[in-house]
């Protein structure tokens, strides 16, 4: 999977967030997009995600020098975020039976077997509303890593972990690292120092 930034720019009112980015993100490498605050981090994410548009410039995406409709990409594309609301009257066993109704997970994987890869076993039961803010980030994290999908966008993806989470975050990125295009928003080393390629915004060019 690729896909190509063209001269991508993002504004708000009269203010630009960054302009003519250009830049080929391409499987199976890993990307962090790093920055300061309000440099456009998140806005880049979403827009390479294809949830906003960008103010001027364009994205490309191709499968198996294929190009893809921009309609189409979600079915490509996980996205990870602690600002995602989970369905909180759902029982973890219900939404995952859901979630994974309507994107396929990785061959061979039931929902069961996706909770106690996310040492998530003992609550498959419980209603999502009931956990804790760690473990609605690792069910954020499963439905994104064990999904069946070519490119996996992460946004600030340790957030609510302690040292367990985060650990369990690394040893499961290091399980499918070399099978997707991962791009990781983040400030935090820890979180992206397994990456290829480093695009910080706010400089004058990608690194």
């Amino acid at each position: 999977m690729e896909i190509l930034l063209d001269k991508v720019s993002k504004r708000f009112n009269q203010d630009w967030l960054f302009k003519n980015l250009n830049y080929q993100f391409r499987a199976p490498l890993s990307y962090a997009i790093t920055g300061p605050n309000g440099s456009g981090k998140t806005t880049l994410l979403k827009i390479i995600s294809g949830m906003i548009p960008c103010t001027t410039g364009e994205i490309n995406y191709r499968k198996s020098n294929e190009t893809v409709d921009p309609d189409s990409i979600y079915k490509y594309i996980s996205y990870v975020a602690p600002y995602m609301e989970l369905p909180e009257e759902l029982t973890l066993n219900e939404f995952l039976k859901f979630h994974f109704g309507l994107k396929p997970n990785l061959e061979g994987l039931s929902s069961k077997d996706i909770a106690a890869m996310a040492t998530l076993e003992h609550a498959l039961n419980k209603p999502l509303h009931t956990f804790s803010s760690g473990m609605k980030q690792r069910v954020k994290l499963a439905i994104g890593i064990f999904s069946s999908t070519p490119v996996l966008l992460l946004d600030e993806p340790t957030t609510n972990f302690d040292e367990s989470g985060t650990s369990w975050y690394k040893q499961e990125i290091k399980r499918v690292k070399s099978e997707k295009l991962i791009i990781i928003s983040s400030n935090q080393r820890h979180e992206y120092d397994f990456c290829d390629q480093l695009i910080q915004l706010g400089s004058s060019k990608p690194t």
